[in-house]
């Protein structure tokens, strides 16, 4: 099958490389155009860029596919179909309209449940048990395309954004395979009810507010590995928190106030919440490196009874 695959981070390469290695034939890719990265800001490439420049695919990175010229290279290359996995670029109806089979895109959620930016980070602070990937039949609006192909995964008690965004990407490689393969699909439309929108996720949400329970900040600790980061303040420094335990007791209400630091020792800090208490066991001061709880608190005295601020 002739396909155009349009794609940009790590999620998107891992399905570009299953489509290769199925043996289906992608003529063009379109990826987000190179970015400034690291220290020296220089451009670099997207990943899905250089999975298709090391395997000898055309590329084709333009600003938008909104104008003539854009959509002239897209439709003359007579695609079956094309694959969008977190591609970054609105696709309009006629681009959306050029494949035989329409566009197809794999979305890392169980649609209509986390429709938009943020489907892995947004499952993960609202506590869902379970989330999965959907490959859907692309049309203009936000994600509300008929479904052709869907898997459920569970969410692991320990998974970060990080660990479940692998899991997922995974699937979704296997299912898109399995779709092409099985083109056309009957399509499934989305009902109705149990829409909700995964807005992207902004440093703004970073800071942990200590008057909020244990259960939903550890789970804003995971949600925001490896980005942003769930933040605090330790003297007046930015602190990291990477990986935090919940336990019970110790509520707002007592002698303690939400952010009053309990026990601090080689199993982790210990924080009152504002229903529990939070074990932060993995730390990184601002310019350091990530560190388990241990060696944290052997470079920085904290001393208990010590508060945490809450966010302004």
């Amino acid at each position: 099958m002739k396909l155009i695959f349009a794609g940009t981070p790590e999620f998107a390469a891992i399905a570009l490389r299953s489509i290769l290695e199925a043996g289906h034939e992608v003529a063009l890719v379109l990826t987000q155009p190179d970015r400034p990265s690291g220290r020296g800001m220089a451009l670099r490439p997207s990943p899905v860029k250089e999975l298709a420049t090391a395997t000898g695919i055309d590329v084709f990175q333009p600003l938008t596919l909104k104008d003539a010229v854009a959509q002239e290279r897209v439709r003359a290359v007579g695609a079956d179909a094309m694959v969008v996995a977190a591609y970054g670029l609105i696709l309009p109806q006629v681009v959306l309209d050029m494949p035989r089979f329409g566009c197809l895109n794999i979305h890392a959620s169980l649609l209509p449940r986390w429709r938009g930016a943020a489907p892995i980070q947004r499952a993960i602070l609202a506590g869902d048990a379970e989330t999965g990937v959907c490959i859907m039949q692309m049309e203009a609006g936000l994600d509300t395309g008929p479904v052709l192909l869907s898997g459920r995964l569970p969410i692991a008690p320990d998974d970060t954004a990080a660990t479940l965004h692998d899991k997922l990407a995974s699937q979704g490689a296997q299912l898109i395979v399995e779709a092409l393969d099985t083109l056309p699909l009957a399509p499934c439309s989305q009902p109705e009810a149990g829409v909700t929108y995964a807005a992207k996720i902004e440093k703004s949400e970073a800071p942990l507010d200590w008057r909020l329970p244990a259960e939903q900040l550890a789970r804003q600790v995971r949600a925001f590995n490896p980005f942003p980061g769930a933040s605090t303040q330790l003297d007046g420094n930015g602190v990291k928190v990477w990986a935090a335990q919940a336990e019970s007791g110790g509520d707002g209400s007592g002698a303690a106030t939400p952010g009053t630091i309990v026990a601090a020792d080689k199993k982790g800090i210990v924080v009152v919440c504002g229903a529990g208490r939070l074990r932060l066991t993995e730390l990184q001061k601002a310019g350091g490196k990530r560190l388990p709880a241990a060696q944290f608190l052997s470079g920085n005295y904290v001393a208990v009874g010590t508060t945490f601020p809450l966010p302004a």
